[in-house]
C-alpha cells in the first residue's frame, strides 16, 4: 500500500512541477493537492466496498452504443461495442472543494469497482489501443464515475418463424457477480435516456424499430442479485430479399406459364421450359437457406413461399404432361372410329351390317338376307330346347352389363373430350390460383 500511495505522490508531483511552476487545479494549487491526495489514500482498503455493513452501494448505469457490428441468424447473437459508465458515492474518497479529479486509468486497482458482467456475453474483451480505456473519475461529494469501452458477442434468442419479415428483440443486460441485492443496487442513472445511439444507428439489414430499460433481478441459487436489461427492438429491411429473392422466384413462376400458350405439338420446346424452370428454382430454393440455421423447428416465411413457387412450377410441368396424355388417348379413340367408319363403309357395299351385342361388344354377325329366314325357322324350332338356357343367360348378362355401365361411367370422368381445353383453362387457373394464394401469404405473414 505504501509503494502505490508513493507512486500517486512522485507521479502529481512530477506533473505539477514539469508543466507549470505556478499550476491551479481549479480552486487548489500545487501545495494544497499533495496533501489531499495523501488524505484520499490513507486508510483506504480496497477489499471493502463503500457503506460496509452501513447499507448496499446504489450504482448508476448508463449505455452509449457505439455500433452494433453483426447480427448472425446462425449463430443467434450479436456483436456490440459499447460506453459502458457507472457511478456510485464512496464516502472514504471525498475532500474539500467542487471540483473533480480524473485519475490514470492504470490507477484503477488502486479503488474498489463494482464487479458488473454481462451475462449472455459469448465473448467479449476491453479495448487496450494505445492504453486500457478505462475512465476514473472522483467528485469532491465522494461520486466515482467509472467508463470502460467495451466489445461483446451477445447472445440473442431469435424466432425466425417470419423471416425475412421478422422482428426480433434483442436484450443486453448487466449483473453483479458477487454482490446481492444486501451489498449492491444497480438503478439506471435517467431512464429510458441512459441509453444513447441506438436513434442513430445504421445497419446493414435491420433497423431499430424501439428499445427501453428495466430493473429487475437475477435469482440464483446462491441469492438475489442486482439485473439491468436494455431491451431493443430490430425490424429487418425486407425489400433486399424482394429483389434477391421473391422477385426472381415470380419470374420464374410467370415463366414457366408460357408453356400454355405453345402447342402441344412441341414437345421438345414445352418440356425444356418445364425442367429448367424446376432446376433454376431447385437451385434458388438452396441458396436461400445457405445464410440461415439448419435447424428443423423452424419453419420460415421465405421457405413457405420458395414451397408455394415451386408447387405451381411443378404443377405447370405435370399439366402437360396430363394435355399430352390426353392428346395421345384422343388421336387413338379418334383412329379408332375412323377404322370403324372405314369397316362400316365397306360392309355397306358388301350387303352386310355389322352388329356390336350388348353383352360381347368386341364380336360382330354378318347378317344378309337369306340369313334372316334362316335364323327365324331356327329361332322357332329350337324355343322348346333352349328354354332354361334362356331363363338363364339375362340374369348373367344383368350382372355384367351392371359392372361394364360401372366401369364406363368411373372412365368417363378422366375422359376429356377436347384435350386443348387443357391449356385453355389452364391459362386462367394457375395466375388466379397464384394471385389468390400470394394476397394470403402476405396478409398472413405482414399484418398477423
Amino acid at each position: 500500500m505504501s509503494a502505490n500511495l508513493l507512486l500517486i505522490v512522485l507521479l502529481t508531483f512530477t506533473q505539477g512541477s514539469c508543466a507549470f511552476h505556478s499550476n491551479h487545479w481549479g480552486e487548489w494549487n500545487d501545495s494544497q493537492l499533495l496533501p489531499t491526495i495523501q488524505k484520499l489514500m490513507k486508510g483506504y482498503n480496497r477489499y471493502l466496498r463503500p457503506n460496509f455493513n452501513e447499507g448496499p452501494v446504489e450504482i448508476g448505469m448508463s449505455l452509449d452504443i457505439a455500433s452494433i457490428d453483426a447480427i448472425s441468424e446462425i449463430n443467434m447473437d450479436y456483436t456490440a461495442t459499447i460506453f459502458l459508465r457507472q457511478r456510485w458515492r464512496d464516502s472514504r474518497l471525498m475532500f474539500p472543494g467542487n471540483e473533480s479529479v480524473s485519475v490514470d486509468g492504470r490507477l484503477v486497482s488502486l479503488l474498489w469497482i463494482p464487479d458488473t458482467f454481462i451475462p449472455d456475453s459469448k465473448r467479449s474483451f476491453l479495448h487496450d489501443v494505445t492504453v486500457e480505456n478505462r475512465l476514473i473519475r472522483i467528485f469532491s461529494n465522494g461520486t466515482v464515475l467509472y467508463a470502460l469501452r467495451i466489445t461483446a458477442t451477445i447472445a440473442c434468442n431469435m424466432d425466425l418463424t417470419k423471416y425475412p419479415m421478422d422482428r426480433q428483440v434483442c436484450t443486453l443486460q448487466l449483473e453483479s457477480w458477487g454482490y446481492n441485492l444486501q451489498d449492491v443496487v444497480f438503478y439506471w442513472t435517467r431512464g429510458n435516456d441512459s441509453v444513447k445511439g441506438l436513434d442513430t444507428l445504421r445497419l446493414a439489414q435491420y433497423s431499430v424499430e424501439s428499445y427501453y430499460t428495466s430493473v429487475s433481478e437475477a435469482v440464483y441459487e446462491t441469492g438475489n442479485y442486482p439485473k439491468l436489461v436494455l431491451h431493443f427492438a430490430l425490424r429487418r429491411n425486407v425489400l433486399f430479399f424482394i429483389l434477391e429473392t421473391y422477385v426472381p422466384s415470380i419470374l420464374l413462376v410467370v415463366l414457366s406459364w408460357v408453356s400454355f400458350w405453345i402447342s402441344q405439338s412441341s414437345v421438345p420446346a414445352r418440356t425444356c421450359i418445364g425442367v429448367t424452370t424446376v432446376l433454376t428454382m431447385t437451385t434458388l430454393m438452396m441458396g436461400a437457406r445457405t445464410s440461415l440455421p439448419n435447424a428443423n423447428c423452424f419453419i420460415k416465411a421465405i421457405d413457405v413461399y420458395l414451397g408455394i413457387c415451386f408447387t405451381f412450377i411443378f404443377g405447370a410441368l405435370l399439366e402437360y404432361a396430363c394435355a399430352h396424355f390426353y392428346t395421345m388417348q384422343h388421336q387413338t379413340i379418334e383412329d379408332l372410329y375412323r377404322d370403324l367408319l372405314r369397316e362400316l363403309s365397306e360392309s355397306n357395299g358388301n350387303g352386310s351390317i355389322p352388329i356390336v351385342s350388348s353383352s360381347q361388344p368386341n364380336q360382330s354377325v354378318e347378317i344378309g338376307s337369306t340369313a334372316e329366314d334362316s335364323t327365324e325357322q331356327s329361332a322357332n324350332s329350337n324355343t322348346k330346347n333352349h328354354a332354361g338356357t334362356k331363363e338363364k343367360a339375362p340374369n348373367q348378362g344383368c350382372g355384367l352389363s351392371s359392372v361394364r355401365d360401372a366401369s364406363r361411367k368411373a372412365a368417363s370422368v378422366f375422359i376429356v373430350e377436347n384435350p386443348h381445353n387443357i391449356d385453355r383453362y389452364a391459362r386462367t387457373v394457375f395466375p388466379t390460383a397464384f394471385l389468390f394464394v400470394n394476397v394470403l401469404y402476405w396478409l398472413y405473414y405482414l399484418f398477423l
